[in-house]
This record gives structure tokens, sequence and C-alpha cells, in this order.
């Protein structure tokens, strides 16, 4: 199949696949006589958990090991749980820091008196000397 085809076979942008081609995430295929590229079930395949594993947050360097750890089908899959529980204890940190940012913005929120902007405690609380002085 040809570039076109396999970007409608796993919902990707052409320049996607280019770029995952670039990086190495995606094996380079082979060439029609007329210099195309002819793409397989197995670029099909690979391109489809690449994307699954983006959507799920993982970051290249990690999707390029677990394509790697994918290939190697009688290994333990010990490598494959631990890049897994990394990624989810940063998701979870990432929550943690999403929790805090939004009971700020609520406390924020929260003080708004709709008065007149110079008596704004949200924009009161988002200038420098307010931060500065919050600290000390």
């Amino acid at each position: 199949m040809n570039i076109g085809e396999l970007a409608r076979a796993a919902d990707t942008k052409a320049e996607t696949i280019r770029y995952y081609e670039r990086i190495g995430l995606l094996p380079a295929p082979p060439r029609t006589p007329g210099n195309y590229r002819d793409y397989s079930a197995e670029h099909v395949s690979r391109l489809a958990f690449t994307r699954r594993a983006r959507d799920l947050g993982f970051s290249i360097d990690q999707i390029r090991t677990l394509l790697d750890l994918a290939d190697q089908k009688e290994q333990s899959c010990k490598a494959v749980d631990a890049i897994a529980r990394e990624h989810l204890t940063e998701v979870k940190r990432k929550l943690a820091d999403l929790g805090a940012l939004r009971r700020e913005l609520e406390s924020l929120i929260g003080q708004c008196r709709h008065g007149t902007i110079a008596e704004c405690r949200i924009l009161e609380a988002l200038a420098p000397d307010a931060a500065s002085s919050a600290r000390a």
C-alpha cells in the first residue's frame, strides 16, 4: 500500500508517518519500481501500536523501547511492566499537580467579588509582587 493508504488505515497523517520513519519508530518500507513507498500490514500494525502508545502518553523513547521489546516474543515482560509502571507514576504525579492547580484556581475564583478591575483578587494574585510576598 502507498503512504496515503497507510495513513487512512492507521488514521494518521502522511507527514507523521514520514516523521516516524525518520526517527526509527517505523521501518522504512521497500520502494516500488516507480520509487514509491510500499507499506505492508506489518507497517499498519506497528503504526497502530505507536499511535495507541502516544494516545496513552508514552514518550517516543518509551515507545521505541516497547517496540523493540515487542519484537522479542520469548522474553520476560518485566521490562514492559517497568516502563508502564514508570509511566503510571508520572501520570499520577501530573494528576496531583493538576489537582493542586485546580484547588488554587478554585480558591482564586472563590475570592472574586465581581467588583472593579482595581479590586480584582484574581489579577492581584497573579501580579509578580503578590507572588513574591506570598512566598515570604
